[in-house]
């Protein structure tokens, strides 16, 4: 009796990520040992890189049912700098300030939701027509001038306060992570999500609500983003700017984490390693050339890397599925076909008996 033993496989289709991050970190430490690989560097990449991950875990959320998102920067923008102002005009407490800007978030994407079902507007569209109108608006409110940061404890403390010397924004982030996992992994939501992003026409004839589940993608969407645009003006202070800086990291690491770990679905903790894989290597290239206009570039490479990686993967995955198909198919033809034969020869009445045949092995 021959024995065969599993293959050993190192998991570059799940795992490349880490494999990438510990290059990452190797190679810049030995390139500038003196300023990357100090703890640090690991506060500073875990605060400044916690907006950005939530940013993208909202994207994560309607790039499940299919739809895309553009104005999350645009909603974190503007819903952070109304906190901002109403504060600063005497108008709300930070508690009532920090709902205001989740609630001025909920309620754009559920706009973003309802332009996009009722309307029948592409989201593509729709959300970057969104973003623009939300820029609009921020010009209006602020009479283009940049608020006065906040002097409260408590407002600056819902972020900068430290734990193990990591800042709250981080834990944010993971509470976050953990929220919206257990909603699409673990609960009949998440299910019908997936579904409808998977093959919208095939869940509405099973029965599920895309429209439904499409509306509320883009209305979490906008509450997270809501969010996260309070927690960015808590951390850095106000900036009118800052929005539009979060969008290409998000996309690139929404697409790049749909080829790791769970490779060919969107999934919440590869978009996280993704986050920080990205952001490594950009703090790592600043620290060795200096120069500013690293981020943006690698950025954009990123992005078009993450997009043709997910294209070859979700094509890697389609064709086993193909081939299976037709296997099962032919099979079925012959199956079919023989059986027919098989009923006409024994049979006295051979073309009832094929008939017979022929309905037991469709059903």
């Amino acid at each position: 009796m021959k024995v065969t033993g599993r293959k050993f496989s190192p998991g570059l289709d799940r795992f490349s990520g880490l494999y990438l991050w510990g290059l990452f970190i190797v190679l810049f430490s030995f390139m500038a040992p003196r300023t990357f690989p100090t703890m640090n560097t690991v506060h500073l990449l875990a605060s400044t890189e916690a907006i950005a991950a939530i940013v993208a875990l909202a994207l994560l959320v309607p790039m499940v049912t299919g739809q895309f998102d553009l104005s999350i920067g645009a909603i974190a923008n503007f819903s952070g700098i109304l906190a901002v102002i109403v504060q600063t005009n005497g108008l709300l407490d930070p508690v009532g300030a920090i709902l205001l800007g989740t609630a001025v978030g909920t309620v754009i994407g559920m706009l973003n939701g309802l332009i996009v079902v009722k309307l029948k507007i592409d989201s593509f569209i729709a959300t970057l027509a969104m973003g623009s109108i939300l820029e609009a608006f921020l010009v209006i409110v602020t009479n283009n001038r940049e608020p006065l940061p906040i002097d409260n404890e408590f407002f600056t403390g819902l972020t900068q306060t430290s734990i193990f010397g990591f800042q709250m924004v981080f834990f944010y982030m993971i509470i976050i992570a953990l929220i919206v996992w257990w909603l699409l992994e673990r609960t009949p939501a998440g299910r019908y999500m997936r579904a409808t992003g998977f093959d919208r026409e095939a869940a509405r004839l099973s029965g599920v609500q895309v429209d439904k589940w499409s509306f509320l993608s883009l209305t979490i969407s906008g509450t997270i983003c809501g969010f996260a645009g309070v927690l960015f003006v808590s951390l850095t202070g106000p900036s009118l700017g800052f929005g539009p800086s979060l969008l290409l990291p998000a996309f690139a690491a929404v697409f790049l984490g749909s080829t790791q770990l769970v490779p060919g679905r969107h999934n919440v903790w590869g978009t996280v390693l993704a986050i920080f894989v990205l952001a490594t290597g950009v703090q790592g290239l600043q620290l060795v050339s200096g120069a500013q206009w690293v981020a943006s570039m690698f950025n954009g490479v990123a992005l078009i890397a993450a997009v043709g990686l997910a294209v070859v993967r979700r094509k890697k995955l389609s064709r086993p599925k193909k081939e299976k198909s037709k296997g099962k198919s032919e099979g079925s033809g012959s199956l079919l076909a023989s059986t027919q034969t098989r009923g006409t020869q024994g049979s006295p009445s051979g073309h009832h008996a094929g008939q017979g045949s022929e309905k037991r092995v469709e059903v």
